[in-house]
């Protein structure tokens, strides 16, 4: 290969870089702007959020979704541009896991065993697990098409991880609505309408990421 066109392959491969690091986040940007409308138009942010957000379950369950968010996101960002390594950024989704693990045994050692069932049920359980979904549609659509504009190497992988993301980002953004606050009905609701993501991620991700 010539020096020019190596000089002329190297320009172009950052051009795409830079490109789609601006794609992400501008699209990614608009898919939380409108799963956060979306919530605030229909069933809004709960009345009691100001003092709530002071307890220690509301505090936990707004930062653990949010930590979700953020790790699974840059995970997608990764993914999306190839040769680079996963690793580090698929570790860091054991952190969330780790404190909401956490979370549920600090949970069961407070409250009586009489009431886990009731906790992990709560009282809005349908409600969640139609909202998570709903409100990850556009973040996932935000980065899916983001992820198309770079090279995944695994359509499917990359699908589920933006699914992953989106789902993150929707429960966070539902936690602002939420009056349930266990972390076993975190870890129980939440986590099934985060897997409704992921999976819908997964299965789009097959057919619209491959190169």
């Amino acid at each position: 290969m010539k020096t020019d066109d190596l000089i002329n392959m190297l320009a172009k491969d950052a051009r795409v870089r830079v490109r789609f690091g601006r794609v992400f986040m501008v699209a990614l940007a608009i898919g939380v702007v409108v799963s956060a409308a979306l919530l605030i138009s229909t069933i809004g942010i709960r009345r009691n959020m100001a003092e709530m957000i002071e307890t220690p379950r509301v505090l936990f369950k707004v930062g653990i979704t949010l930590l979700l968010a953020i790790t699974a996101t840059r995970l997608a960002f990764r993914i999306g541009k190839p040769g680079l390594s996963l690793r580090s950024a698929a570790m860091t989704l054991l952190l969330p896991l780790a404190i909401l693990i956490l979370g549920i045994a600090t949970e069961l050692l407070v409250v009586p065993q009489a009431a886990w069932a009731s906790s992990m049920e709560g009282h809005f359980s349908a409600f969640c697990l139609f909202f998570v979904p709903v409100l990850s549609i556009a973040p996932l659509a935000a980065i899916l098409y983001s992820v198309r504009q770079g090279a995944p190497e695994n359509p499917g992988k990359a699908g589920a991880v933006a699914g992953l993301a989106a789902g993150g980002i929707a429960a966070a953004i539902y936690a602002w609505h939420c009056p349930d606050d266990s972390p076993l009905f975190l870890a129980t609701w939440y986590s099934i309408g985060i897997l409704a993501a992921t999976v819908a991620g997964f299965l789009i991700g097959r057919k619209i990421l491959r190169w």
